[in-house]
């Protein structure tokens, strides 16, 4: 392209052209420079603004550009921040530049060129889309040009209106009809730029019988009519859709178009269908398009280009008309509008502007038909073969007998029942929007709402394909996640109606009903300080629950698990994920039921403790207040003078014992230190409460076994019994083909603990259980009959008879 800019024999066009090309590689390029170049690179705030200092080069400016488009480094990665444009929309963007160079030229050579580039522009465009003997007007904003063809309307239907203004119109109010399916704010934006009221407006609904129920009622439409010319309103324009915003159904335009000849109204007509007009095969709704007094059309996203302005083309043959409403100008800069299309039409020429809009219908063609043969997919679009919008959404009906997806049961189902499974259906949609978003970016799916349908889900490859270059591998693509993600999808939507009754039969769990969350449920633990009637924030129950969430992260299952608070209110819950396998929903609530109380009982516990401790150190302070008193007592008062206290103390000390407090933890009482003082030790002499001399599993069990009857125990061992059985199979928690096996009783969780201990017990000797029952016989601290009669012979000097097995089995029963 260098050697062919040379070529030019303006040297400012030349320039112009390669300093553009500089400009978008060095703004398309994201790659960050070496950290040699980085130490040396100009931020935002390294350049001194116009009135700091000097100007800066090009070079300069436009890295400064490069850093305000990509943001700091610091950020997070995004997505990219300009499209990938080629050599067609560099001759867009060339197209503002040209514009601006080309207003410096003398009035008659910029009136010539002006005239020649709208001229050729319309031309091509009118025999593009087969629109004979049009008109062209090109706008920035989509909607201007539809509120300047109103314009035209007033001043055709009302030959007084330049004179006498509103009072012509409110002898004879005009109507404006648009439909039930236009894009929103379409009528308020139009009464804003005409300064028409609203009751000028006249939403026509759409089929509800026959027909598609998006696409225009014309026997309502023709009543609407006939009562507003009974009213003595005037019927001005109607706007059809050739492809609604919404899911790109067409009207029957050929009727509308009858009906409008009959009643004097003008008949304007826009959507992405009418690229299809560039095809060599259209079908004969949007045919008649072109038959229509006017249509908007943005070539801009079909063809890929950026900056690139709309276009509004009509008939009509006042030229003054045209000039009042604002569709023509005098001035040679308003007309040098249409230089980047048309730039980027001489660049593309017939046959590659009709290739993007022919693959892009290809690329909605393709899905539509694959999508036909994928089960739990509706399409909303069937009778629209030639349309480039394909609309889908999951549904909850699950037809066929495959026995990998059990149809959800519907029957008897009330109406809130209906309207439950309605926001079931399109949370799931939602989540399936998101997920394809991101697995094929290059799609351009999006997900909307609609009023009959609910949450679908849009691919409308005529506005995106272009932009991303989204290919028939992306489509292939697409299909492949959508059949990947439908397991997941049913699993899921099978478990709502089970997890919901299993939370409201469990007490403790209320269950919130949350229409946007896209999971099995949603769950909220109900603990003892619990205020129902309050939407306040609780905190004790966001402990709870952030303890729950910890937990069953744990168990690494195939579910996930978040917190946050309660729809319609601010209480903590728990959000159960997407279930990818056949979940035991029981268990599932009978482990948060479970894990939630013991979280609640362990808070409890804790501050059970830290009370008693609390008021057994204040009990401790008073007690050593008391017994310093009493010391003062005692020694008297001479004792406490420095130096007569050192010389009595000498001559007559005082044997004074140290008295200090013990905490027991598990009674709660304090206890006296001097035992331990007097004797030097805490064994020596002093019966203390006894402890466990048992094996290993002695020490251990007992605390489980003897509280086998409170609700804490009865936690651990079905977790502990659950475990056992997770393990023996080699299956994740929560699964259905687990709920069998673990179907066992509390007292044979106890008894299997009791066989293990006995195990561990057979397996330490006989000489340890001997010494195990001789120690819980007697008294822990009184001495057996043979271990005195032992002592007795040893003091003696004669020996046992026992005495050599005893010296054996002594280290033995020691280690």
């Amino acid at each position: 392209m260098d050697a062919s800019l040379e070529k030019i024999a303006d040297p400012t066009l030349a320039e112009m052209g390669k300093n553009l090309k500089e400009a978008v590689k060095m703004l398309e390029d994201s790659q960050r420079r070496t950290e040699e170049e980085n130490g040396k690179k100009l931020i935002s705030g390294d350049i001194p603004g116009p009135l700091q200092g000097s100007g800066q080069d090009m070079v300069s400016i436009l890295q400064l550009v490069q850093n305000l488009m990509h943001g700091d480094e610091d950020e997070e990665p995004q997505s990219p921040r300009i499209q990938n444009i080629g050599e067609q929309g560099h001759m867009a963007l060339l197209g503002h530049s040209l514009g601006a160079y080309i207003s410096t030229l003398d009035k008659e050579k910029l009136r010539k060129l002006t005239t020649r580039i709208l001229s050729d522009t319309t031309l091509w465009l009118c025999r593009i889309f087969r629109y004979e003997n049009g008109c062209a007007y090109f706008h920035e904003e989509e909607r201007e040009g539809l509120a300047k063809i109103c314009r035209l309307a007033i001043h055709s239907r009302y030959e007084d209106f330049v004179v006498d203004g509103f009072n012509v119109l409110y002898n004879k109010k005009p109507v404006i009809y648009l439909s039930a399916a236009a894009r929103p704010g379409l009528g308020q934006y139009l009464c804003n730029q005409l300064g028409l009221p609203f009751p000028c407006l006249c939403r026509v609904p759409c089929n509800t019988v026959f027909g598609s129920q998006h696409q225009m009622d014309v026997a309502f439409l023709e009543k609407l009519i006939k009562d507003d010319i009974e009213r003595g309103r005037l019927p001005l324009l109607l706007v059809a859709n050739a492809g609604t915003a919404a899911v790109g159904h067409t009207d029957k335009i050929g009727r509308l178009k009858e009906l409008c000849e009959q009643y004097g109204i003008w008949l304007h007509v826009e959507g992405v269908n009418l690229a299809t007009l560039a095809l060599g095969y259209v079908s004969s709704s949007v045919l008649a398009a072109a038959k229509c007094d006017s249509m908007t059309m943005t070539p801009g996203p079909w063809l890929g280009l950026p900056a690139v302005p709309a276009v509004t083309l009509y008939k009509h043959d006042d030229p003054a008309l045209t000039l009042v409403a604002g569709l023509t100008s005098n001035k040679p800069t308003d007309k040098l509008r249409a230089l980047p299309l048309w730039l980027s039409l001489q660049y593309l020429g017939l046959d590659g502007f009709v290739e993007r809009i022919k693959h892009a219908c290809q690329l909605s063609q393709r899905l539509q038909e694959s999508l036909k043969k994928v089960n739990y997919i509706k399409i909303l679009v069937e009778d629209e073969l030639s349309s480039p919008v394909v609309v889908f959404r999951f549904f909850q009906e699950l037809p066929g007998s495959d026995p990998v997806f059990k149809a959800v049961p519907v029957p008897n189902m009330t109406p809130s029942g209906v309207g439950r499974e309605r926001h079931s259906c399109d949370a799931l949609n939602r989540w399936l929007g998101e997920q394809l978003k991101q697995l094929v970016p290059a799609s351009g799916l999006t997900v909307m709402d609609l009023e009959a349908e609910g949450t679908c889900l849009r691919f409308s490859p005529l506005m995106t394909a272009a932009v991303l270059g989204t290919r028939g591998e992306d489509v292939d693509q697409l299909v492949a996640c959508i059949e990947s993600k439908l397991p997941v999808l049913c699993c899921t939507l099978q478990l709502r109606e089970e997890f919901k009754q299993e939370v409201e039969a469990t007490a403790g769990l209320l269950y919130v009903d949350d229409p946007n969350w896209s999971g099995i449920g949603v769950v909220r633990y109900e603990h003892a300080n619990d205020d129902k009637s309050s939407l306040k924030s609780d905190p004790e129950g966001e402990n709870i629950h952030a303890g729950l969430l910890k937990k069953l992260n744990e168990l690494e299952s195939d579910l996930t698990f978040k917190i946050g608070p309660e729809y319609k209110s601010m209480k903590s819950c728990l959000y159960v994920g997407m279930a990818s396998d056949n979940v035991d929903a029981a268990e599932l609530v009978e482990t948060i039921a479970a894990t939630a109380r013991e979280i609640e009982e362990n808070s409890r516990l804790l501050e059970n403790m830290t009370e008693v401790v609390r008021k057994g150190i204040q009990e401790a302070q008073v007690e050593l207040q008391k017994a310093s008193e009493e010391r003062l007592l005692e020694e008297g008062v001479l004792r406490q003078i420095p130096v007569v206290g050192s010389v009595l103390n000498w001559f007559s000390p005082v044997q004074a014992l140290q008295k200090g407090r013990t905490f027991n933890l598990t009674a709660g009482s304090l206890e006296s230190t001097e035992p331990i003082y007097v004797y030097k030790a805490q064994g020596a002499g002093v019966t203390l409460p006894p402890t466990p001399s048992g094996s290993r599993t002695k020490q251990r069990l007992p605390a489980i076994i003897c509280c086998r009857d409170s609700l804490c125990c009865r936690s651990i061992l079905t977790e502990f019994q659950r475990s056992l059985s997770a393990l023996s199979v080699g299956q994740k928690p929560f699964k259905r083909s687990l709920r069998g096996s673990d179907a066992l009783s509390e007292t044979s969780s106890v008894s299997h603990i009791e066989d293990l201990e006995k195990v561990e017990r057979l397996s330490s000797g006989p000489e340890q259980i001997t010494l195990e029952a001789s120690s819980t016989e007697g008294h822990p601290g009184a001495p057996s009959p043979q271990h005195t009669d032992q002592t007795e012979a040893f003091q003696k000097g004669v020996p046992h008879p026992e005495d050599d097995h005893s010296q054996v089995e002594g280290p033995e029963s020691l280690r």
